[in-house]
């Protein structure tokens, strides 16, 4: 991508990622909103000056993200490691209710409880659209507890930076890594902002699935379209957890519950609805957070497990804290290894080794495709990769992009609107 691009043309080349940066930077001219196929999307009010809208491009982690310099292959495929452990919240609900152990949740109730953090900015299901999400300033136990576990579908955390930049309190802050990412290049632009974001954690992430992927999964679960939805969980309650909908048939107030295996629900229905940014994303592992949490899935899981999680320190920010974490009996955790992390997520050493070739790949036939600077994504490509893999990667790509229709914008898609913010 060469020039001065504007927030326009980034979301016209598919590279927007959602995250609400650009709306925390400028939330007088922009606003994010949802979109069925492709996830969230700024609107821009309408006569926003060209120049204004290319100062917001400039901090748009979807067109350019810079990495720690790799002096190594490990650095090159997992980013910045202090530490990694395993372990879980001490407190039950948390454990249960999370993702995996609960740890993101125990962490955001340390630090509002104990580091006199104001709050934590982290994502829920919308009450009254439970097919969408929202972005919170949790402040209390039962909030955090009410926005635990992971939502497998689109969410813009960075809106909400616009509101904690002046309130001149530490927040914790959760998001995917490229909602970290962005994150960093908004404080990186903003001193009050960066004094006010204490900790910044991300979820491991394999791509953001659109609002139809859960219309898809819903109807994988026989419930009918008119029914009316109450509630869909994608995980937790157990490790992992089921995929579950809450719903009520048409004219009938008796509450249903269907739902079907994580596995069976990601696998075959999810994965296939991830934007065509993430399909380009280095960054599935939280590598600018100070700490990235996900799942250790380098042992079998039983069906009656409680759930862990896995963490990496990757600042020393992120060690003090979760050191005085666990010191406070918020976390119990075990010390692991590099190995660990690299036997839980090998499907993302090989995916990020696979971008350094799809990026290639889109810009020879004329697609746009981010910029990543410093992280030496060609290493892991030309390591990770078998030849056959190296190989697919191209001509995956290359069929990803006409199916779908990725040299056309998105805009023409619908997606975006030049109305009022």
């Amino acid at each position: 991508m060469s020039g001065a691009p504007d927030l326009r043309q980034i979301v016209e080349q598919h590279l927007c990622m959602g995250c609400g940066a650009c709306a925390a930077a400028r939330p007088d001219v922009v606003k994010m909103i949802d979109t069925e196929h492709h996830g969230r999307r700024p609107l821009i009010k309408q006569g926003t000056a060209p120049e204004v809208s290319q100062s917001l491009a400039k901090i748009c982690p979807g067109r350019e993200i810079e990495f720690s310099s790799a002096r190594n292959y490990d650095e090159a495929a997992w980013g910045p490691v202090l530490e990694v452990w395993e372990g879980h919240a001490t407190d039950p609900a948390l454990r249960f209710n999370g993702s995996s152990g609960g740890a993101v949740s125990a962490l955001a109730l340390y630090c509002v409880e104990t580091e006199a953090a104001a709050g934590v900015v982290q994502v829920r299901a919308r009450k009254d659209q439970p097919l969408l999400n929202e972005t919170v300033i949790s402040k209390t136990r039962d909030e955090i507890l009410e926005a635990s576990a992971s939502r497998y579908s689109p969410a813009s955390p960075c809106e909400k930076l616009a509101d904690i930049r002046s309130s001149g309190r530490p927040h914790m802050f959760v998001g995917k890594p490229c909602d970290v990412a962005g994150a960093a290049r908004l404080m990186n632009q903003d001193q009050q902002l960066r004094k006010n974001v204490a900790l910044t954690v991300s979820i491991f992430c394999a791509g953001t699935p659109s609002k139809a992927a859960t219309r898809e999964l819903i109807r994988a679960m026989d419930v009918s379209e008119d029914a009316h939805v109450d509630a869909v969980r994608y995980r937790g309650r157990g490790w992992p957890g089921r995929m579950t909908v809450k719903f009520r048939q048409k004219g009938r107030d008796d509450v249903k519950v269907a739902s079907m295996s994580y596995a069976e629900g990601w696998g075959e229905i999810l994965q296939k609805y991830t934007q065509w940014r993430c399909r380009l994303c280095a960054d599935h592992l939280g590598e600018h957070a100070d700490l990235s949490i996900g799942d250790p899935w380098y042992r079998p899981i039983g069906d009656d497990e409680l759930g862990d999680s896995l963490i990496v320190v990757r600042t020393e920010r992120g060690r003090r804290v979760l050191r005085a974490a666990v010191e406070a009996g918020y976390l119990k955790l075990e010390a692991r290894t590099l190995g660990t992390l690299a036997a839980s997520q090998p499907n993302l050493e090989r995916t990020k080794g696979a971008v350094f070739a799809r990026c290639i790949t889109a810009r020879l036939v004329g697609a746009a495709a981010p910029r990543y600077r410093g992280g030496a994504i060609h290493r892991v490509w030309w390591r990770a990769l078998t030849p056959i893999a190296k190989i697919q990667s191209i001509l995956g790509t290359l069929k990803r992009i006409v199916r779908r229709r990725i040299l056309s914008p998105e805009v023409a898609h619908g997606i975006m609107a030049d109305e009022k913010a």
